[in-house]
């Protein structure tokens, strides 16, 4: 039951009318943006986030007690559908029209940077002096919500991503540890599915589950240095270390290491198909253990975890950053970021189960989260490339989840698709 569980929208959209019986009902103090002037102060607050139903009951419960000690009412808005495929929008349009809340969760990198540079998210600098922020939580993750120089919003979560796995199922296969090289990998893969089990569970619903398997085979055929360049535009995507990371992806799909319709499956069904025995692995992050694992009632112990192997060095796995920003207009920052603040106390974040929390002194706990620890101590100081839904702003990326689905289709080829990439991060970069 991690509050990151639904990153990018693991539970199917809420039904409209839901949805908008819930906007209609409170929009905070009246928050507005776009032309929109600042809105007088009040006691009630808005909070929109995109948390899933298994943790939305945890969120409302640690807003509800800051409520209690601050006077004030805050509604909880949640959208958990298709996460960066809708929710920025969402998000956008509300604020576009004046109804937007006081504060929101959203995720860093290209995601969060045009609210921070259409002005619509507050500098929050005043408020990192304020409550001291600076000093509890962790610099990196900072980092990852500071555009042109402006902290736009607070971090709360930093995770990276990895494979985790169904040890009884490697067990079948005579897999009897973790792969160290991309070769092990493969060889794992076809072990697997020699033995009538289907390695990885990712589904290309939305186009960002898959993605991140593709991300991993960039890392491992570009390396660290050029992958990083091929994420700004420095250097072109119409090379060999692109065709070669498409041909791999393909290669994927056809020996089946993907399960069968994998473009058309929902990632809230089958990333956790490795729980319930039907695929070896998925790649996501310490989220699971919470979400998927305990909330099935498994133990822990049957399963474990490891960073995928690139055979480049430094190690590096995908990662980002999600945090809180404050509407620009809201008459009521003051409050808004008197919740924050409590939102990022060791105790709140305990109480919300985040399992890789950037806050000092909410790491999980071996005891209650074994996994999410272990990844932690063994992979959490690795260095990180950034994750690449994030790395690119919405319009980039829904191009890129399009190659990613032309090319399983075998309607381009690896050449082409690396071709297409060129075109698509060119003419970002040039704007």
């Amino acid at each position: 039951m991690s509050t990151s569980y639904t990153r990018r929208g693991f539970l199917g959209l809420t039904s409209a009318a839901a949805l908008g019986a819930g906007l209609s009902a409170c929009t905070g103090g009246g928050a507005s943006s776009g032309g929109g002037a600042t809105q007088a102060a009040s006691n009630n607050l808005r909070l929109f986030t995109y948390e899933g139903d298994e943790t939305i009951g945890l969120l409302k419960a640690q807003v509800k007690k800051f409520d209690e000690q601050n006077g004030t009412t805050t509604t909880v808005d949640s959208l958990p559908g298709s996460g960066a495929a809708v929710y920025p929008d969402k998000l956008r349009t509300e604020l576009l029209g004046g109804k937007g809340p006081d504060v929101w969760r959203i995720w860093g990198g290209q995601i969060g940077a045009p609210f921070a540079k259409a002005k619509q998210a507050l500098d929050l600098s005043p408020y990192y002096s304020k409550y001291g922020w600076d000093a509890k939580i962790n610099t990196q993750a900072i980092g990852g919500m500071t555009f042109e120089g402006m902290k736009a919003g607070v971090p709360f979560v930093s995770l990276g991503i990895g494979a985790w796995y169904n040890k009884s199922l490697f067990a079948k296969a005579g897999v009897s540890a973790p792969p160290k090289t991309y070769a092990e990998l493969e060889a794992i893969n076809d072990k697997l599915v020699a033995v009538g089990v289907t390695p990885a569970g990712l589904g290309g619903k939305y186009g960002w589950d898959i993605m991140r398997l593709f991300e991993y085979l960039l890392e491992h055929t570009a390396g660290p240095e050029l992958h990083d360049k091929l994420l700004t535009g420095a250097e072109s995507w119409d090379r060999p270390e692109v065709v070669e990371a498409f041909s791999l992806f393909k290669k994927w799909q056809d020996k089946k290491w993907l399960p069968q319709g994998a473009l058309g499956l929902d990632p809230a069904d089958i990333e956790p198909a490795y729980v319930q025995g039907k695929t070896a692995y998925t790649i996501t992050g310490p989220w699971t253990e919470a979400a998927a694992i305990l909330s099935a009632k498994k133990s822990s112990s049957a399963f474990g975890n490891f960073e995928l192997p690139t055979d480049k060095t430094p190690a590096r796995h995908s990662g980002f950053v999600e945090g809180y920003m404050i509407n620009a207009k809201s008459g009521n920052a003051d409050k808004a970021a008197a919740l924050i603040d409590f939102i990022v106390q060791p105790a709140t974040q305990k109480a919300l189960q985040v399992t890789a929390s950037t806050v000092k002194g909410a790491e999980p706990d071996p005891k209650t989260l074994p996994l999410a620890a272990e990844w932690a101590q063994k992979y959490g100081s690795n260095p990180f490339y950034t994750i690449q839904d994030q790395a690119f702003p919405k319009k980039q990326a829904d191009q890129y989840f399009s190659v990613q689905s032309d090319l399983l289709q075998g309607k381009v080829a690896p050449d082409a698709a690396a071709k297409k990439m060129q075109e698509i991060v060119s003419a970002w970069a040039k704007s």
